[in-house]
């Protein structure tokens, strides 16, 4: 009987590799041998095949099946390789022609029934599947999240019979249709709906065109969460190559990914108690963490202090090159981190230093061992330091919502910006290396002398150095100025709240 080789890919972090599945009937004994490193789920496909084949009315061979996945040397798990285990043995068979399983790749888990069910990693799977040229045949439950890449590129089924009919040319499956929205996000929260803190809010639209971390101070109950929270309303929308990034690394991981959030920039909050694990991913198995879930959009790091300095210290690398290795025994998984991360903290333990209205019960050594949880190179890390002051009653009595600059007219404006940086850097200002600094920053000399004078004065590090130049180009972008001028960088100077003294 001829040799079946079956397409089909393997999830290994959000990469999702080639394997060829090798089938061999030959005379002896009975039985059925996986070989090619494959794991405990793998293993039990042979149970699921053969009454999948079975219910289908086929005949499962009373000979000695041998099954290769190879590469040899890549570990397999779950129940990926369950379709094409099954095509490849109705193929070597003969039941099943097999001149045409060169032009697919296919993947899905079979119910004891025949029927396919949903799996994940579908997503970095139909990337690979359209670089190779080919089609990917994929349960139905997936059909959806595959068309995100190309829906002429799908063949969804529904039971094993329907992808045996369609390779034997009895019927056609036909690709499905995108069923996303291409009507603007809605976002349930607006920025016209924060009272005051006029310089927050032009904080948070400088942090948004450059795509700049940011730290929040303030006493408790000031708006900070609230600022945060609707930071994602005025950022621009996610391009179509992120916008497959983001729903890749949600494909991998145990959260589904809503298609109404197609386009939408991710927002995720994690709880002060979250383990290094939990933001940086991990596992015996490396799956995604918050700061992977983060990618291309938002890490919200309410009551900074109040994380472990060990959990926060995991974050300077993802920080600088944008991604995490997670390193394990078996595997070695590289997952996208290129993330904004907004934090928030009170300015002391009582939480009202500097508050006017109520007074600080905290030492000065209280307030040292409070902000040095937060160790100088995270804070180095973090572009922007500003205050959020509590607001008069008077002024919470008479806000009117309607009154107030809208977030879709920030996002224009923040849009703008952003894509002048694209077209001149190729990417955000926060992405600026040394080299482009000194072509796109360059200060007339009051301003070199000012920003020396800070420098010397609050013994800032090069890398706040570059941070503030940075600040100071997107400053000058959102006010559609070539050249960074004096002001740019005097108001880029006072987003650097934590570097001078306490008080």
């Amino acid at each position: 009987m001829p040799l079946a080789i079956v397409h089909s890919r393997a999830q290994q972090g959000i990469n999702a590799p080639k394997v060829t599945v090798e089938v061999h009937i030959s005379n002896g004994l009975p039985g059925l041998s996986i070989v090619g490193l494959p794991e405990a789920a793998v293993k039990e496909s042979k149970d699921r095949v053969r009454s999948a084949i079975l219910q289908a009315e086929f005949e499962f061979p009373p000979r000695r099946i041998t099954i290769n996945l190879a590469p040899a040397d890549l570990p397999k798990e779950g129940g990926r390789f369950d379709l094409p285990i099954a095509i490849g043995i109705l193929g070597a068979t003969g039941q099943i022609p097999i001149d045409r399983l060169d032009q697919y790749e296919l993947i899905g888990e079979l119910a004891l029934s025949g029927e396919l069910r949903s799996i994940r990693g579908i997503l970095p799977a139909a990337l690979k599947t359209q670089r190779a040229k080919r089609k990917l045949i994929l349960p139905k439950a997936n059909a959806q999240e595959g068309c995100l890449v190309d829906p002429d590129l799908i063949v969804p089924a529904g039971h094993l019979l329907e992808v045996c009919a369609h390779l034997s040319g009895e019927a056609t499956l036909l690709p499905p249709k995108l069923k996303t929205d291409s009507s603007p996000p809605q976002y349930s929260t607006d920025m016209c709906e924060v009272s005051g803190q006029h310089h927050a809010k032009r904080a948070l639209e400088i942090a948004a065109a450059g795509g700049h971390n940011l730290l929040m101070v303030g006493p408790p109950g000031t708006g900070k969460t609230m600022l945060a929270s609707r930071l994602p309303s005025i950022l621009p929308k996610l391009s179509k190559a992120e916008a497959l990034e983001v729903a890749s690394v949600y494909s991998i991981s145990q959260q589904s990914f809503p298609l109404s959030q197609w386009q939408v920039r991710p927002f995720r909050t994690p709880h002060h108690t979250a383990s290094g694990v939990a933001l940086v991913g991990g596992g015996s198995k490396p799956k995604p963490g918050e700061i992977s879930l983060a990618h291309h959009g938002v890490l919200f790091l309410d009551e900074l202090p109040e994380f472990p300095r060990s959990v926060l210290e995991v974050l300077r690398e993802p920080l600088e090159s944008g991604q995490i290795s997670i390193s394990r025994a078996s595997q070695q998984a590289v997952f996208p981190a290129r993330f904004q991360l907004i934090s928030a903290m009170n300015p002391c333990p009582c939480g009202f230093l500097g508050d006017s209205t109520a007074r600080c019960q905290c030492t000065r050594d209280q307030i040292n061992r409070y902000r040095n949880r937060i160790s100088g190179p995270i804070l180095d890390r973090i572009d922007m330091h500003i205050e959020v002051p509590k607001i008069p009653f008077t002024q919470l009595r008479h806000h009117q919502p309607m009154a107030q600059e809208k977030s879709i007219d920030i996002q224009r404006r923040v849009s703008k910006c952003r894509q002048q940086q694209i077209t001149r850097n190729g990417y955000p200002n926060y992405q600026l290396n040394n080299q482009q600094i000194q072509k796109h920053c360059e200060l007339a000399d009051q301003s070199y002398q000012l920003l020396e004078n800070v420098t010397e004065k609050f013994n800032l590090s090069p890398r706040a150095y570059h941070k503030i130049l940075k600040v100071a180009r997107t400053i000058a972008d959102l006010a559609e100025s070539t050249h960074i001028e004096h002001q740019h960088v005097t108001e880029a100077v006072s987003y650097r709240r934590l570097d001078r003294a306490l008080g």
